[in-house]
């Protein structure tokens, strides 16, 4: 295929590290600039589902994830230029420090997205107790790595009018980098966190995206961030469908738990299923007292100790859960869908009865159990991957199986990453594969195809009065 020359404005906003206030400053810009008319598509580096939901609604976009560990590089660019091609911004959102990647030369960081894309940078620096240093740790961003654009700099968390004037005036007389903006302390964080970040979204009570919007229009130059922006260059780049022809949408129907419980999703693994075949079908396990009529489950991550009581109190939805899988139906589960299929949840002191499919006890603790990229190798066989193949994801959970020894034998052998106990992830129980790693479908490209060919073995089974195999891949 030729080669396209391909245009759009795109600044990708970095930050020292993490909580430095790139997401605040990321989500304002996004809803200022839509509010101002134009088209936003926003995308998070990295595999974070939370703050990708909230650029989403801050721009009215489907947010996309972008990260070198998950995604091979022509994928990667493929992914941003179909989203980005009509939009008149990409904004994307960096995470930790500008440099901070996978190793000591920083593979996988946002310096190096920023690279492959050739992005104008904007880095959001937290300013507390800090003055003329803060204009010496600029400088020192620029000569790191020349190839990197830095052209702004949008200074947080300023005390007063002294503070922000010396830093201002440092960072304009020992740096060529443009002061875009300084900002005020708040008060509090109009987007709470908790244990894994920013809270969801389904349990805000308004919209706080034109507030935080009218923020930085007061105390930013969004005319100089969109200049910058429509700076960057062209590319010349060889574009290719992201998903394989397939056969017809909607041979099979894939149930999709999402809720306020179970929510962490890519945007792609659903697109994936689709071009697949599959025709997508939402429910809650909250709400729904059964299955839909389906032919597969999709159990995604979320926050399902936090609505423990619902889940547990759900006993009709829970034993159509544990009575499919028993009957053969394909399930694909990662962290919080695990959670749900174990026998309990313990949190906060507080034992939850969940659908009993393995025998395990998850325990949510105060401190990440795993957190990371992860790298495994596929060790027995299965419905969704073959024997031998090479997974790669990512984790982030502070549950822990409790009792493991009474698995007998592990789908994944993981050789980057926690997962359920030290060196394997995934549990299997017919047709039902749980585990701790998040995959991305285009990083995992066979992972639709046979998901969507289990389901369809499992219909015919269903639609002919047969009982469904364990399915397995060679």
């Amino acid at each position: 295929m030729p080669a396209s020359v391909l245009t759009c404005p795109r600044v990708l906003v970095a930050g020292l590290g993490g909580g430095s206030g790139k997401t605040i400053v990321s989500l304002g810009l996004a809803r200022a600039f839509f509010e101002q008319g134009l088209k936003v598509q926003t995308y998070k580096k990295g595999p974070d589902y939370i703050d990708a939901k909230w650029l989403s609604l801050a721009s009215h976009s489907t947010t996309s994830n972008l990260d070198p560990f998950l995604l091979p590089p022509d994928i990667l660019q493929n992914l941003f230029w179909s989203r980005a091609g009509n939009a008149d911004l990409a904004l994307l959102e960096g995470n930790r420090g500008l440099y901070d990647g996978k190793d000591v030369v920083g593979s996988c960081s946002s310096a190096e997205l920023a690279k492959m894309l050739k992005c104008p940078v904007i880095i959001v620096a937290d300013c507390t107790k800090v003055t003329r240093t803060m204009a010496a740790i600029i400088l020192g961003l620029t000569t790191f790595d020349p190839e990197v654009d830095i052209r702004g700099v949008i200074l947080n968390r300023t005390a007063g009018c002294r503070h922000q004037t010396i830093l201002r005036q440092s960072i304009e007389k020992y740096t060529d980098v443009q002061v875009l903006g300084v900002l005020p302390k708040l008060q509090e964080n109009p987007i709470p966190e908790r244990h894994m970040g920013l809270i969801s979204d389904a349990e805000f009570t308004h919209d706080p995206f034109t507030e935080i919007a009218t923020f930085l229009r007061t105390h930013a130059d969004l005319d100089a961030c969109l200049n910058i922006a429509r700076q960057a260059p062209a590319v010349s780049i060889e574009l290719a469908a992201l998903y394989p022809l397939a056969g017809p949408i909607g041979s099979v129907r894939i149930g999709v738990a999402r809720d306020a419980a179970l929510w962490f999703y890519y945007q792609e693994n659903f697109d994936a299923l689709q071009n697949a075949g599959a025709e997508l079908v939402e429910f809650s396990l909250l709400a729904d007292k059964q299955l839909p009529d389906v032919d597969a489950l999709y159990m995604g991550g979320g926050f399902p100790e936090t609505l423990a009581q619902g889940l547990a109190q759900n006993a009709s939805m829970r034993a159509d859960v544990k009575s499919s899988v028993m009957d053969g139906m394909p399930v694909y589960a990662e962290c919080g869908g695990l959670m749900y299929l174990s026998r309990e949840l313990h949190y906060e002191g507080v034992i939850h009865q969940m659908a009993d499919v393995f025998p395990l006890t998850t325990k949510v603790f105060k401190k990440p159990q795993g957190h990371g990229y992860m790298s495994s190798t596929v060790a027995s066989l299965n419905p969704f991957y073959p024997l031998k193949c090479r997974l790669t994801g990512h984790e982030f959970h502070y549950s822990r199986c409790l009792d493991t020894e009474v698995i007998a034998s592990f789908v994944f052998q993981v050789e980057r990453g926690q997962g359920m106990t030290n060196g394997h992830d995934g549990v299997l129980h017919r047709n039902c594969l749980a585990g701790y790693t998040h995959m991305h479908a285009l990083g995992n490209p066979d992972w639709a195809k046979n998901f969507v060919s289990a389901a369809r073995q499992f219909r015919r089974c269903r639609e002919s009065g047969r009982t469904c195999p364990d399915i397995r891949l060679e």
